[in-house]
């Protein structure tokens, strides 16, 4: 494609990533966060765009009609990769970005780091071997998640560098506040704004009522949607939708809401530095993000036409994650220890009985080993899942 845009949450790591990746350095690297830069991009984009190609043009959701003066310089000449654009937003549920560039760009998210970066693991991902062979790897001998993990996340400056993560988020989210959202909408109260992200983030895990977040907050429905909408704009939570392929009247049809990084969620919540012990009220909660978060950022990396959903009988049975990929599923049901009871395979079994695509029903626990529990319904540790 011409144009290569390079999404996701302020702080991941973009900018590292684009100034230093080898093969584009011959291009020229311009961030809009450079106050000369951004006056010159907003005075003449067509002009700015000319002078500068081939061309890295980072937080361009700063200047949307730079997009508008890429697609007039493309002409009809589709060469590979003339642009690349980077954004803390996404520029397709930007209300003021009228050109998409549909037909001419590819849009990548770049995800906080998935268990397996930080890990430096080689070799093929857990979830693609047991999509090319049909059932989960044998694994033997794999380290548990720890609670130190999950409260770590993936943000580099925290899961990397170690730097103070109450310090970090802090500062974090008083950027996120005061700087992201005021350009990307207007928000009256940011202090009522603030409330309703950390109630958001008190529900991470669960199935969104966006109405009772709203009410708790002070605030009225549609303004309580708009604010959910602004949060998945800047990639600090998304929507996580219902799997809705096999036949039942009951099924839930809402979506489950994340923040993008169990970190973030637990500095949110209020739970930073509290061991996750299983009394924690969110403990659950917070795994289940962090099980999230690195199911998509291995997807989008290894299997990008892949798509990750929950499943939930209404009243009945549930399943945290299903990965459809092609003609076939996966269910996953995440749990901490490693110990289960038959309880805790019911909504596996039900989701395997009802749906002939799903090729294994994966409990993700704290064991050590892959273990076979009987057809297509197996136990594996939840640490190789991700790795």
């Amino acid at each position: 494609m011409p144009v290569v845009v390079v999404t996701g949450m302020r702080q991941v790591g973009k900018t590292t990533f684009l100034e230093n990746q080898r093969g584009l350095e011959p291009r020229r690297f311009v961030s809009l966060d450079d106050f000369a830069t951004l006056e010159a991009a907003r005075g003449d984009p067509e002009a700015f765009v000319a002078a500068n190609e081939p061309l890295v043009i980072d937080e361009v959701q700063r200047v949307p009609e730079l997009l508008t003066a890429i697609k007039s310089r493309l002409g009809s000449s589709h060469a590979p990769g003339r642009f690349i654009l980077s954004g803390s937003a996404n520029l397709l549920l930007l209300a003021k970005v009228t050109e998409s560039l549909a037909g001419r760009a590819i849009y990548l998210t770049m995800w906080p780091m998935t268990r397996r970066e930080l890990g430096s693991h080689a070799g093929s991902p857990f979830i693609v071997s047991l999509f090319e062979n049909g059932e989960p790897p044998i694994v033997d001998g794999a380290e548990r998640v720890a609670p130190g993990d999950v409260l770590a996340g993936g943000m580099p400056q925290v899961a990397v560098n170690r730097i103070d993560p109450d310090l970090w988020f802090r500062g974090f989210v008083q950027t996120y506040l005061e700087r992201d959202i005021r350009e990307l909408s207007q928000v009256a109260d940011l202090a009522q704004f603030r409330r309703f992200v950390r109630l958001l983030a008190m529900r991470t895990g669960k199935i969104l009522n966006v109405a009772d977040v709203a009410r708790d907050a002070g605030l009225s429905s549609a303004t309580g949607h708009r604010y959910v909408g602004l949060i998945e704009t800047s990639f600090a939570g998304f929507r996580l939708p219902p799997f809705l392929a096999n036949r039942s009247s009951r099924l839930v049809r809402s979506p489950k809401f994340f923040m993008s990084d169990a970190a973030l969620a637990s500095d949110l919540i209020g739970e930073r530095g509290v061991p996750m012990a299983p009394a924690d009220p969110y403990a659950g909660a917070l795994l289940e993000t962090y099980v999230a978060q690195n199911l998509q950022g291995l997807l989008s990396a290894w299997l990008p036409r892949a798509s990750l959903s929950y499943w939930c009988v209404q009243g009945r049975q549930e399943v945290d994650f299903v990965i459809e990929h092609g003609d076939r599923c996966v269910a996953i049901e995440v749990k901490s220890s490693s110990r289960w009871s038959s309880a805790d395979l019911t909504g596996l079994r039900r989701f395997i009985e009802s749906t002939p695509a799903c090729v294994a029903g994966l409990l993700a626990c704290g064991t050590a080993s892959t273990l076979r529990l009987g057809g297509r319904l197996f136990a594996v540790p939840l640490s190789a899942l991700l790795e």
